[in-house]
């Protein structure tokens, strides 16, 4: 069985830049990388999971999102770091258009991204973790099973209060959560 990081992509990985698709408007939050390399460096899969609404309402297409999550490990790789697997959902059941507008099970808080990296690993849901900045990520994990950590960068902070009961726990940013993980873990 694996241990699995979940992570939001946009607001928890990367400063929040309104439909994100191009590797030059791609940053890091400042701490996310060591973040990243000690879920690697402790033998835990890094997962992520992000809803793509630009996808789903013509403003770029999946190649772009694809792109960039290999620009994402080329830019780790030089630290040392990696995440395994990336998964993304294109659809939006309001704003998409064409096929992209759609209800479906993969825009979180639903969870066919979790189940599919769930085909890939064999998952061991009491050690693995969502982590996330907003509602859809905390519910998703939820509903998945497995442990939620909410962070206050990008959309979290302003949220706490609000889920405030939903999320198992808290942390300023992912840095801080990887080492609560961590501690935690070791622990246990």
């Amino acid at each position: 069985m694996e241990r699995v990081i979940f992570l939001d992509r946009d607001g928890t990985i990367n400063k929040e830049v309104n439909y994100l698709h191009r590797p030059e408007d791609f940053e890091f939050i400042p701490g996310a990388v060591e973040g990243i390399k000690l879920l690697n460096d402790h033998g835990y899969k890094v997962v992520v999971v992000t809803n793509q609404a630009g996808v789903a309402r013509g403003y770029y297409p999946e190649e772009a999102v694809q792109s960039l999550h290999e620009y994402i490990n080329r830019v780790l790789s030089d630290f040392g770091a990696h995440v395994d697997a990336f998964y993304y959902c294109p659809h939006h059941p309001v704003y998409g258009i064409g096929k992209y507008k759609a209800e479906c099970q993969c825009r979180k808080p639903e969870i066919r991204m979790l189940e599919e990296a769930g085909n890939r690993f064999s998952i061991d849901k009491s050690k693995s973790y969502m982590i996330g900045d907003n509602a859809g990520d905390i519910l998703a994990g939820k509903k998945y099973g497995v442990t939620t950590i909410l962070v206050g960068t990008g959309y979290g902070k302003g949220i706490r209060q609000k889920m405030h009961g939903t999320y198992d726990y808290y942390c300023e940013d992912l840095r801080q959560a990887v080492k609560f993980i961590v501690e935690r873990e070791d622990i246990s």
